[in-house]
């Protein structure tokens, strides 16, 4: 089989760092790099993910945060916002040459959510298990439904 003739080209290290980073682009479409090389923790950002809903008196607020300690969170409410802030520590196992993949995020977050309606901020209760931070925050007085009863007028 013949192969079409192409001019030589002189070999450039940057060309062929350039065409990898390239094509990994085109492979991994989003991944994110530091799957790839280790990350140092201050440079990281990540925020874990939130889960929140509503019941007639309460909000619920679940914020998925493993490998974080309890006395590294720190849970706020401003008007109708609640801030969560956090911190994940680096572990001391292994040292950054000994990484052959490094998928976890580690350093600080911080999350802010603004709720529908006014709350009770004095009532707020949170607590922590298996990685996941529940926090209620119950509804204001004034926030939550009144049933209001119909009545027919006198004939």
């Amino acid at each position: 089989m013949m192969e079409r003739w192409r001019p030589l080209r002189p070999w450039r290290p940057s060309r062929a760092i350039d065409e990898v980073e390239h094509y990994m682009d085109e492979v991994l479409a989003g991944w994110p790099l530091r799957t790839f090389r280790r990350v140092p923790a201050e440079e990281m950002l990540w925020s874990p993910p939130v889960d929140v809903y509503e019941k007639p008196d309460r909000f619920i607020v679940r914020v998925e945060a493993p490998g974080v300690k309890k006395e590294a969170i720190d849970v706020s409410m401003m008007g109708e916002t609640i801030n969560i802030k956090g911190h994940r520590k680096v572990s001391k196992d292994a040292k950054d040459e000994e990484y052959l993949r490094s998928e976890i995020s580690y350093g600080s977050f911080s999350r802010s959510l603004t709720l529908p309606t006014a709350v009770d901020a004095e009532k707020i209760e949170a607590t922590y298990e298996d990685g996941i931070l529940e926090v209620t925050v119950p509804k204001a007085k004034e926030a939550k439904p009144a049933k209001i009863q119909i009545k027919t007028k006198g004939a």
